[in-house]
């Protein structure tokens, strides 16, 4: 049984779809968008949203509910590298394809990771273009930056000066 709730956030209203223990969606939505809600929230809904409130309070850097998305192999490639970018780093198209042994499969690899249903969660906005411009994100590119720099600005250095 499918199960929708919304919940509000810095970089807007965010729609949670669970299928029965596993979160397999979490969408940027407009309020217009919004349709009644289940009354009864599953434990990893509530876990979703404990987890992305902590992210959005700069306490979390990774997501750990249970979670499941459906897509080819060729996504759940892209989307299972998309998880092994650090927090607070980015990577290019071009550098994604790379990871996953195909350098010609670079729009491939930008389709397949802005059909990643798990925004946030599953580190799209992480990717980057060549130039080092923000391109390409279905969340809209004011939401990539956002947390791009939230990113950035909440996360430990790893390398010192001393």
């Amino acid at each position: 049984m499918q199960t929708i709730i919304y919940h509000q956030s810095p970089v807007g209203l965010l729609k949670i779809k669970t299928d029965f223990n596993f979160v397999s969606a979490v969408l940027f939505c407009d309020a217009t968008d919004v349709i009644p809600a289940s009354n009864s929230a599953g434990t990893a809904a509530l876990t979703c949203v404990r987890q992305l409130d902590e992210y959005f309070e700069g306490k979390r850097t990774a997501f750990d509910f249970p979670m499941k998305q459906m897509g080819s192999d060729f996504q759940q490639k892209i989307w299972n590298e998309l998880l092994k970018i650090p927090y607070g780093e980015t990577i290019t198209y071009l550098e994604l394809s790379k990871r996953v042994g195909d350098t010609k499969a670079v729009r491939a690899c930008g389709t397949a990771n802005g059909q990643n249903q798990l925004a946030v969660v599953v580190p799209c906005h992480r990717v980057i273009g060549s130039n080092g411009k923000l391109v390409g994100y279905s969340g809209q590119l004011w939401r990539k930056k956002w947390l791009l720099l939230h990113e950035a600005n909440n996360s430990i250095p790893t390398k010192t000066l001393f």
